[in-house]
């Protein structure tokens, strides 16, 4: 079995075999680095899961560019205005690397939740793993540790580094780029003492 399929299914809890319909009725889409699915103020109401690379969605702020969350391999992404209401979206989601997707319109997604309670249900828990997800990262940004902050999102997503600028990943923590390589520097010493 592939492993993205194996991965998705657990981050799901979904059989594989639903997980196989639920691909097969989707759409896979290419991407080069610095593409966007959609930009602040477009509209897109399809629903994605990553299957390679890494995606940000990301704002701007009396132009500065805040960076709201990634997304890598097996994770759902799309745009919540789009999707929920099909109103123009306050976020961008911008391919930070050559990436990979699978795609569905809403329309097309909803028709597979009508038919399977299965599928339904994999929607209303990835639904609350979004809301999760949002409520952490505002309540992890007000906290006076960027340091821990950084090394929780290295252990869930390591691969960021390799593809993600630090200034983006900096504004996603709430610090500067400056803070954020002094941090960097701090766990490098401690590493090399070790």
């Amino acid at each position: 079995m592939d492993a993205f399929i194996q991965k998705f299914c657990e981050k799901y809890s979904l059989p594989i075999a639903l997980s196989l319909q639920l691909l097969d009725n989707m759409e896979k889409f290419t991407f080069r680095k610095g593409d966007f699915l959609v930009q602040e103020g477009g509209r897109n109401s399809n629903f994605y899961i990553v299957s390679k690379g890494i995606w940000r969605g990301h704002y701007l702020n009396d132009g500065v560019d805040v960076s709201v969350w990634f997304a890598s391999e097996r994770e759902a992404i799309f745009s919540s205005w789009g999707y929920v209401e099909n109103t123009a979206s306050l976020v961008s989601i911008e391919a930070m690397c050559d990436s990979e997707l699978y795609g569905i319109s809403k329309a097309k997604l909803e028709v597979l939740y009508a038919e399977s309670v299965e599928l339904a249900n994999f929607g209303r828990r990835l639904f609350e793993q979004q809301l999760l997800g949002l409520e952490s990262w505002m309540i992890t940004g007000g906290s006076p540790r960027a340091k821990e902050r950084y090394l929780t999102l290295l252990e869930e997503n390591p691969e960021l580094l390799q593809y993600v600028p630090l200034k983006h990943i900096a504004s996603y923590l709430w610090i500067t780029p400056q803070s954020l390589s002094r941090i960097r520097a701090e766990l490098g010493r401690r590493k090399k003492d070790q």
